[in-house]
């Protein structure tokens, strides 16, 4: 078993003055030197110009430029060094797995994904310059992989494939945009079909209606659903699919036949969590191995998270955070049953062949 763990950054600011405690957090970490040796061997083909990636960001939530401007200024990076590592706009994304389940006043999720990518990072962020606050797990630094904004809106994605990627943004991104800029499951599924996708997944949407809904993305189209759970497929845009579902599909069969014993979020979140359940995954070697459990309580303004399998949920009361009264944990730790290195904590987060 590996001891992992996640910093807890919390910011109340503008978006450059948070982008540039960011940097400075940054600037001489293993996340850096680790992503730095990375892109020897995954060759970037990052070409695009600032001015497009600008342009593509600030329709949607203008602050989030000035975010990379404060990292560009902390680092001493190129702008096009800064729109390669977290610009999340026409840059590849690695296959993943998770899942997701929502039921009354709760929205829980499994992301699955490689430790290689991990970075180790749960965000409060209450911005003074436009847009909600965010609180959730990053990716990309600039990105949310899931989480809630101030109005209870909760979003994830679950990856569907990587063929025949558009002109749009990745998973993470779009996780920000939606968060920092909708304030409700009908105005997410709005931007969520007007957003330009990069590649396919689902995302799912939910809020203090209780209503959850299924956004089928992919730069080819987009289709909406009602469901309480989803993992990896598509149900709509079925021509959209892997090959290879029966994983995603057995997850889905796993959540759905224990559903009817649930009382309530913790037993939802013990179901997701609990290594024995059917649903936790331990496939890291595969980029599929479940490396943190989510939960949100919109209703509450609560957010659980427990860092690998049959954990307790730590709690952050995100409304009393809201009113100004700041959380006294720094860290939060558990394990994964995994020797694959992260990229937060250990040296050599990088791929076979690099030197």
């Amino acid at each position: 078993m590996k001891q992992i763990y996640s910093e807890i950054l919390q910011f109340r600011g503008t978006h450059y003055e948070f982008g540039y405690k960011q940097g400075e957090q940054l600037k001489g970490s293993l996340t850096v030197k680790n992503r730095k040796r990375q892109w020897k061997v995954r060759k970037p083909r990052f070409v695009v110009e600032e001015a497009e990636v600008k342009e593509a960001i600030t329709r949607f939530a203008p602050w989030l430029w000035e975010e990379l401007v404060g990292l560009r200024d902390a680092l001493e990076w190129s702008m096009e060094h800064v729109m390669m590592e977290f610009g999340g706009y026409r840059i590849d994304y690695k296959r993943s797995g998770c899942s997701i389940m929502t039921g009354n006043g709760y929205f829980i999720r499994n992301y699955d994904y490689m430790p290689k990518t991990y970075e180790g990072r749960y965000c409060f962020f209450q911005p003074t310059d436009g847009g909600y606050a965010i609180a959730g797990p990053s990716q990309r630094i600039t990105g949310r992989m899931d989480g809630m904004n101030e109005h209870g809106l909760t979003l994830g994605y679950n990856f569907m494939h990587r063929k025949r990627p558009g002109d749009g943004f990745i998973c993470c991104m779009i996780g920000r945009l939606i968060l920092e800029s909708c304030a409700n499951v009908e105005e997410a599924v709005a931007m969520l079909k007007e957003i330009p996708h990069r590649h396919s997944f689902s995302y799912i949407v939910f809020d203090r209606s209780n209503q959850t809904y299924v956004v089928e993305a992919s730069p080819r189209g987009v289709e909406v659903r009602e469901s309480n759970v989803c993992t990896n497929h598509f149900e709509l845009m079925k021509k959209e699919n892997r090959n290879h579902l029966v994983d995603s599909l057995r997850r889905l069969d796993a959540i759905n036949g224990a559903r009817h014993q649930l009382e309530g979020a913790y037993d939802a979140f013990r179901l997701m969590n609990d290594s024995d359940k059917g649903v936790f995954s331990k496939q890291y070697h595969n980029w599929a191995g479940t490396i943190h459990t989510s939960g949100y309580l919109p209703q509450e303004l609560k957010t659980w998270f427990a860092l690998g399998g049959d954990q307790e949920p730590i709690e952050f009361d995100f409304g009393k955070w809201l009113s100004g009264e700041d959380l006294c944990v720094e860290q939060i730790t558990g394990e994964v049953d995994t020797d694959i290195p992260f990229v937060h904590i250990d040296e050599g987060a990088y791929w076979a062949g690099q030197k």
